[in-house]
Formats: structure tokens, sequence, C-alpha cells
């Protein structure tokens, strides 16, 4: 599937010779660098896994060189040792020798090769060279979709924040680490963990919960998943509302379906106490209630609380807008609601809707392990999470909706589980009861978390908490409120 991209990408591209020729420059390329990686390969098997452990065939600006680098790869897959002759036999097996030079041209390598132990400095530069290559072809291909009026802007910025994505995706490959020097670093972090007291991780704000994920843990990517209207919007904000005000941790919430405003609205109703009708001007509200209203949003107001309310957002203009908002505003924890509303790249004709979710989610995991920060995403539940018997309606993993790879994908997945709101309780005790399942947790336990949800308060509770323990709210009926 790789190649195929790769295919698509040479057939579409420009001719980099041509354009370099309008714009006064040659493309990036070292071929006498070219040539050196290929005969240090012929001469010295060590060099060969070298090679092909850091280079592709688009790394070879000349395609001589790349067809030879080829041929390579086929001796090497089918565990033919690589050398002059070998790589001579191959090439004209397949018809190439004679478009390379011939056998003498292919001994002309071997005679270009200095010390072997510049190879890892000359494998640099073919992959600088390629880069520069890829970038100046994604500028191409965006400077003339960007005179075609026919393509909307936001496909426009998406196309482009890919296409630069991938040509830089190269870079981030890391180095095999050997055990000891990885032991280090985990031991230092040990440490550092047991001078401290509080959590390893961004809090919930739910000791019950932070007891058993000690904290939202950096580069994870926790999936909140539940029914529609079951609360899970409600919890998400819960959460960024105790990070950013009670510990005062930048958050970012990019909401695809809610705007700013009504998200904000939410965030008030929970924060002053007061109904949901109220703050929707349904039922006035009282002189008292508005000192209410104003003393107890200070602290909200004033807190690094970040919200993104772009509709259909592309997933990588969601990479580019987190990237910026850890390096500019510090975010120690990013909120997605929801992930089946985030827009894929175009997968093309044969492209499916699972395709593009497990696009989205392997992007969202990938983008939580580069900001080194949690990634919390919220997730639709398939029907059959209700209309399964015997089970308590208890939903399960495979109940996440379009995609088997956000199971795959997450380090942690939540389910949000209300009884009375799917019909299975009758009881009216239970109208607020709610479990708070932890299904998958790759670092920890699972458990079954009892809660309740105050849905006029639009707030997730400890079963032991009551607003009074959590906060004075102040009323006409407190005469200590000024």
């Amino acid at each position: 599937m790789a190649s195929d991209k790769r295919n698509a990408r040479k057939n579409s591209a420009p001719d980099l010779e041509n354009l370099g020729l309008e714009v006064g420059n040659k493309p990036p390329q070292a071929l006498d660098v070219e040539e050196s990686v290929l005969g240090a390969m012929m001469l010295e098997p060590s060099s060969v896994d070298q090679a092909l452990e850091g280079l592709e065939p688009e790394c070879f600006y000349d395609p001589r060189h790349r067809s030879v680098f080829e041929a390579m790869l086929e001796l090497v897959k089918n565990h033919v040792p690589v050398d002059i002759v070998t790589v001579t036999s191959k090439l004209r097996e397949k018809g190439n020798l004679e478009i390379v030079g011939g056998a003498s041209v292919l001994a002309g390598f071997t005679e270009k090769v200095g010390s072997a132990a510049n190879l890892e400095y000359y494998i640099r530069i073919l992959k600088q060279k390629a880069i520069q290559r890829d970038l100046i072809t994604a500028s191409y291909q965006i400077l003339k979709d960007s005179f075609d009026d026919s393509i909307v802007v936001d496909e426009l910025i998406d196309k482009s924040e890919s296409r630069i994505y991938d040509a830089t995706r190269s870079i981030a490959r890391r180095e095999v680490q050997d055990i000891g020097s990885i032991l280090k670093y985990v031991v230092a972090d040990i440490e550092e963990q047991q001078k401290s007291t509080g959590l390893g991780g961004v809090p919930s704000g739910y000791p019950s919960i932070d007891r058993v994920t000690n904290g939202w843990q950096p580069s994870d990517l926790v999936i909140i998943a539940a029914r529609p209207s079951v609360g899970k919007t409600a919890f998400a904000l819960n959460i960024a509302r105790n990070a950013a005000v009670d510990h005062h941790m930048p958050v970012a919430v990019f909401s695809l379906e809610m705007s700013c405003a009504q998200l904000a609205k939410r965030l008030v109703v929970s924060e002053t106490g007061l109904s949901g009708d109220k703050i929707k001007g349904s039922i006035k509200l009282e002189d008292y209630e508005w000192e209410q209203l104003e003393y107890r949003i200070r602290d909200l107001s004033r807190a690094p609380l970040y919200i993104d309310d772009t509709p259909s957002l592309p997933v990588m203009e969601f990479r580019t807008k987190a990237k910026n908002l850890v390096k500019n505003k510090g975010v120690r924890l990013i909120v997605v609601d929801y992930l089946q509303l985030m827009q894929a790249p175009d997968q093309g004709k044969g492209g499916l809707r699972e395709q593009e979710v497990a696009y989205i989610s392997r992007t969202l995991k990938a983008t939580a392990k580069e900001l080194n920060v949690p990634i919390l995403a919220l997730s639709q539940l398939s029907r059959n999470a209700v209309q399964r018997q015997g089970s308590g309606g208890k939903p399960v993993l495979s109940d996440l909706r379009e995609s088997g790879s956000i199971e795959q994908d997450a380090d942690m997945v939540i389910f949000i589980h209300r009884p009375d709101y799917l019909g299975l309780s009758e009881n009216p005790e239970d109208k607020e009861k709610t479990q708070i399942i932890i299904a998958k947790h790759r670092n920890g336990e699972t458990k079954d978390i009892d809660m309740v949800f105050r849905s006029e308060q639009v707030r997730f509770m400890e079963p032991d908490d009551t607003l009074v323990a959590r906060a004075s709210i102040p009323s006409a009926m407190n005469p200590d409120f000024e």
C-alpha cells in the first residue's frame, strides 16, 4: 500500500528537472554521493544493512542509480548476497543493465568509495536532498492548487498540510537505543516520581479515576465513548475544567459539534449551580443570582482553557493547531469532541469510512506521542451496546463505532454507562447513578467506577461528593454572601 502511494505521488509529481530550469536552479542532488553509497553496498556486506535502514529508492535522484538500488532491494528480499556480480545479474534479468550503463559503470561505482566509516554521513546527505526535493514538489503542487478556484479553501489547507507533513515525515525517524541508555532515563524518571507527592500525569479531578490512572499520562490517547446524549461532552468538559481551574494546567478543547458559546454556557451552569433554563434565558435570573454568577465564574474566566470550534476539522489542521498550542500556550491536555466528526484526507474513490476513522485515530495517537501530551478523544458507540442482552447494557470494546483501529490505537478506553438513561432501571434512586468503565488500560488495571451525574448541573461527581462539599455556592439564603 505504501508503494502504491509512492507511485501515485510519482505520477502526479512535476518534472523537477524542468521545474528547476524554470526558476534557474538545479534540483537538490548529490550524484557522486549516490555512486559512493551504491559502490560501498557492493563492496561491504555491512554497508547494505546500514543503507537499507536509512534509505528508500526515492532518495536517489538519478533514475539509473535508483534502478541499481531497487535491484539490490530485490536481492536482499530473496536472501541473495549483494555484490557486483549478483547486482549485474539482477539488472540483466530485469532488462535494466544497459540502461544503467553496463557492468563497467557498476565497477566504476566501487572505485569511488572512500571510507566505509563515512557511509552514515553519505546517507544523511541523500536523505536531506530527498527531503528538499519532496518539499519542492509539495510546494509546486500547493502553488498549482492555490490558483485553482474550483478547490475549496478548507480542502486546499488540508491537502497542503498533508503534503508538507508527508515530505518531512522521514525526519522524525528515531534511532534504535540500547537498553542501558533507556534504563538510565527510566530510573531518573522513577526517582523524580518518588520525590513527587502528586500525580504523575494531568489530574482528572476525580480521586477514584486518578487512583487508577495516576492522572492522564503524557503521549496517551484516551478514548471516552458512550451512546448519544449520555454525557460524553459534559464528562470531558468537567475534566478540562478541573485541570484548568483547580490545577492551573493549560487545556485545549477542540469542539466539532458545539460552538464556543454553547460550551461556555455549559461550563457556567456547572460552575455556578444555576439551572440550564436560567442560563439559556427561559427563566429570568434574580439579582442575587446575577451576583452568584459573577462571583462563581471569576476563576473560570482566568483559567488557561482554550476552545476551538471549527466544524468538520481536518485532522492535519488539528495536528498543526495542537502543535502551536503546546508550543505557544504550554497546553498539557487536549480534548477532541468528537473523533467521528473529524475529517480525514481524501482516501480516493475506494476509501471506506472505516479507513478514514482508522487514519484519524492513528493520527491522534501519533500527535499525542509527538507532542508528549495526553489526548482525550470522544467517540460514539454503535447500537449494539443497547441491543445486547444479558450484560446489563454495558458497552464492550467491540461497540466502538466504525473502526476497530480505535481500540487498537488507544492506550485507554473509557465508557460512560447510565442504566436509567438506557431504560434498564426503573428505580428512581438509580436516576443519577453512572458508571465510568475503564475497559482498556494499557499501563494499568481496568475497573468500573461508580459516579453520579447531575444532569441539571451538567456535572459528574463522586458518590460521596455533594455540591456543598465541592464548593459553597452563594445564594440569597446565605447571609455571608457579599
